[in-house]
């Protein structure tokens, strides 16, 4: 008689170490609470480099292996230099990497082989609160869609879940979905 074996699956999460971690740090919930940090420096006009090169958390300060650097400008037809995305693209992106990440760690989890995951995520934005020309019009986006491409083995309401459970773990969006206090200083 002749088996064959289902390969395992591999997305390149180590879902073992999440669990792991997930326990160890729910009996030790001061070691969970972590300080994420960036640097800004402006450049010239609005263009700026952005880097990212430690956190604390786990009870002390790490180093990624990289430092992680960002520009950000805005476009010719905001009278600037076009030398970067702009920040609000930025965080649509920093949107999509979060979601897509757990799409991926959910997958892993639940025996789930991913072939392509693809996000598309737009913002509406009226610019004319940025702008100052009305007072009325918030600064912020009015409203951001996340569009997934997802090839998988895997029926669409499995898929379904994987996004929906991707989006409640979801660090950014939570913080663009719930009010957080944002304080301001100069040093």
């Amino acid at each position: 008689m002749t088996t064959t074996q289902t390969p395992p699956v591999d997305n390149g999460v180590n879902v073992g170490a999440l669990l792991d971690a997930r326990v160890a740090l729910s009996g030790n919930p001061e070691l969970a609470r972590f300080t994420w940090k960036a640097t800004t420096e402006w450049i010239n006009g609005t263009h700026s480099l952005g880097t990212v090169e430690g956190f604390r958390g786990l009870g002390g300060e790490h180093k990624h292996r990289s430092t992680f650097t960002f520009e950000a400008d805005h476009p010719e037809v905001f009278a600037a230099e076009d030398l970067g995305a702009t920040p609000v693209e930025i965080v649509l992106a920093g949107l999509g990497a979060c979601l897509t990440a757990g799409v991926a760690s959910v997958a892993q989890n639940r025996g789930i082989q991913l072939r392509s995951v693809k996000a598309t995520i737009e913002g509406d934005h009226d610019i004319l609160g940025i702008l100052g020309a009305d007072p009325d019009v918030r600064n912020g986006f009015n409203q951001v869609r996340v569009t997934f491409e997802i090839d998988a083995d895997a029926s669409r309401a499995d898929i379904e879940a994987l996004v929906a459970q991707s989006q409640k773990r979801s660090a950014v969006f939570d913080a663009l979905t719930n009010p957080t206090q944002v304080v301001v200083t100069v040093a």
